[in-house]
């Protein structure tokens, strides 16, 4: 199994609780959920990352899925798939795969 395939079990995540409420709604937070993932992938797995992109306007709607951008630091890009698991904006990966790169 590659570094992807257990990230996906050690990032069920320290990614909890990534809401906050603008507007009347409440949104994920994209800020700590890219700081969740990097710190994850670098402690738990070695991987030494430039730089995570999530979305900012992601409503916490139970079942509702969302992708951030990973880049590591070797040039390669992989893209991570998080699930909203509900209301107080609790997230898991729900997968993470090569977007190309390197």
């Amino acid at each position: 199994m590659n570094w992807l395939g257990k990230l996906s079990a050690l990032l069920a995540l320290a990614l909890t609780p990534l809401g906050v409420l603008g507007c009347g709604e409440t949104v994920i937070d994209s800020a700590k959920t890219e700081g969740a993932i990097e710190e994850n992938l670098q402690k738990s797995m070695g991987q030494r990352v430039a730089s995570v992109e999530c979305p900012s306007d992601v409503k916490v709607e139970k079942g509702k899925t969302f992708e951030c951008t990973v880049k590591l630091k070797s040039g390669k890009t992989e893209t991570a798939t998080l699930k909203v698991l509900n209301s107080e904006a609790d997230v898991e990966l729900a997968d993470i795969k090569s977007a190309g790169g390197k």
